[in-house]
């Protein structure tokens, strides 16, 4: 017998490794998930309602037993049976197998929420502790509490206040009232990201040097003031 034959005849079932990774999450035995991929098996061949005494043979089960399983499985919700009926009133059942990747995805966005709650407390923890090191000492009660109130009041993200305070600290103005006058002027132009105030400090920096260069062309001599004005552009840098 050409068993390489055989075996490529017999066809390839995929399975996701976010099932074989979550399954007992689901309340499934590891003889349910079995019992369920031997369904969705035939099922991805065409047979939408299998023989349940030839799955108990591959099983090694009773049929009493598969259909236990089969009990089980439905009343965990993770796998349906649909009856249609066609235009000339004949019946057919089906399995429908959308209820366990329906639970499955609301576990995973569950997991998704949680984590980004646990990234969002670590930042704010994180922000506390960079503020001790750049005070030099611990926060006070109130000081807690206003920072508090930009994350929680302000609704301020705390990656933006980071950035407050090291604009602050830049300035060597070591207060929360400063920090809280950057944070104001960036809300009032619509600054809420890290990518924003890059823009903006590199906007101010160029506004900066044009200002230096202007007031350099006007403290010259008469000569030097008839001079083409001074641009920024370097004319060997390709654009």
């Amino acid at each position: 017998m050409d068993f390489v034959k055989e075996w490529l005849q017999a066809g390839q079932m995929t399975v996701s490794r976010l099932l074989l990774q979550h399954y007992h999450r689901l309340g499934l035995t590891t003889e349910e998930l079995v019992f369920w991929l031997e369904l969705n098996s035939y099922s991805q061949q065409g047979e939408t309602f299998p023989d349940l005494d030839q799955i108990a043979r591959q099983m090694g089960l009773s049929q009493a037993q598969v259909f236990k399983l089969l009990e089980q499985v439905v009343a965990k919700e993770v796998l349906q049976i649909v009856t249609a009926q066609d235009s000339q009133g004949r019946q057919t059942d089906s399995y429908d197998f959308s209820p366990l990747y329906e639970k499955l995805t609301t576990i995973l966005q569950a997991d998704a929420a949680q984590a980004e709650v646990t990234s969002k407390e670590d930042q704010v923890s994180h922000l506390y502790q960079i503020f001790e090191q750049e005070f030099g000492r611990p926060l006070s009660p109130l000081e807690y509490e206003r920072i508090a109130g930009w994350l929680d009041e302000d609704h301020y993200d705390p990656e933006l206040v980071r950035l407050a305070l090291k604009e602050a600290v830049t300035h060597q103005a070591r207060s929360l009232s400063y920090i809280d006058r950057i944070l104001l002027n960036w809300e009032s132009k619509n600054i809420k990201t890290k990518e924003a105030v890059t823009n903006e400090q590199a906007r101010r920096k160029m506004a900066l040097l044009q200002k230096e260069a202007e007031v350099s062309q006007g403290s010259g001599t008469a000569e030097d003031q008839q001079l083409p004005p001074i641009t920024l552009h370097n004319p060997f840098k390709e654009d």
